[in-house]
């Protein structure tokens, strides 16, 4: 083969595998990255966050973003050496909007569920919850079965699409279902009277009982479930699951992780900046 064959066969080539996901024939080669590829192509990490699900993710007086859950993706960002821009979503869109590449992962308090599995990857869990009651009436806080609140007398608020409602609905049917779009207006729904219950993880309840002292709130302290909390991501890029998965150990096997939740859940400086 000449110099000149040579270069023609090269350039070819090259045309071929730069362009490839532009083809439109049969043989279609596409990245085995395509979401790693994008946030390094753009030089940011797009995390999405419902914003509200203190003190995982929340939102200063502000507006700035923090939490547990801000901590993790800024270190993520940062190992992977690009920026990060916290997308903030209403709970219930979030994983429509992970699926319609709006955001690049969704770090914000996602149950690791079966039926969401089946639409998206899951790397964790890095915290371990559980479904919780927050109430203002002391005769249902020592509850040891949902079902003595399944009455139609009772009203009880959830977030919006979270494994919260999928509970009150499945669990506590003959309770009158108050919908929340996030963890501030289910506890506002408490505070007011206008919520005999907020069912929600474990850790908001008891934190909800330490920034409110002066509403007579009262926080289950068993809670009724195990719940996996975990890092969703597109299931189309194996490469970048398998970096989060590393990164993640790393934080993990290193006592990282537990410098962030002492800080996050043991610590109450952050009380007083969140709305």
């Amino acid at each position: 083969m000449n110099k000149t064959v040579a270069c023609s066969v090269l350039t070819l080539l090259l045309i071929l595998f730069s362009s490839c996901s532009h083809h439109s024939g049969t043989y279609v080669l596409t990245s085995p990255a395509p979401v790693l590829d994008r946030i390094q192509s753009r030089g940011a990490l797009i995390v999405g966050t419902a914003a509200g699900m203190p003190p995982l993710n929340m939102t200063t007086k502000d507006n700035r973003i923090i939490g547990l859950e801000v901590d993790l993706a800024r270190a993520l960002a940062d190992a992977m050496g690009v920026g990060l821009t916290l997308q903030p979503i209403a709970f219930k869109d979030l994983l429509p909007a992970l699926e319609a590449g709006k955001v690049d992962m969704v770090l914000s308090g996602m149950t690791i569920t079966a039926k969401r599995n089946t639409k998206v990857a899951f790397v964790g869990p890095y915290f371990i919850s559980g479904k919780g009651l927050l109430t203002k009436k002391s005769t249902l806080v020592d509850i040891k079965d949902p079902a003595e609140i399944n009455r139609s007398e009772i009203s009880v608020t959830a977030l919006e699409g979270s494994t919260s409602e999928a509970f009150v609905k499945n669990v506590l049917p003959n309770a009158t279902f108050l919908a929340a779009r996030d963890y501030n207006e289910a506890v506002n729904l408490v505070i007011g009277d206008k919520a005999d219950v907020m069912i929600a993880d474990q850790p908001i309840c008891v934190i909800s009982v330490a920034r409110h002292p002066d509403e007579d709130l009262f926080a289950l302290l068993t809670p009724f479930t195990y719940e996996p909390i975990g890092i969703a991501l597109p299931a189309n890029d194996p490469l970048l699951i398998n970096l989060v998965h590393n990164f993640l150990n790393t934080v993990e096997d290193s006592g990282v992780l537990d410098l962030m939740l002492e800080t996050w859940f043991q610590k109450g400086e952050w009380w007083d900046q969140v709305k």
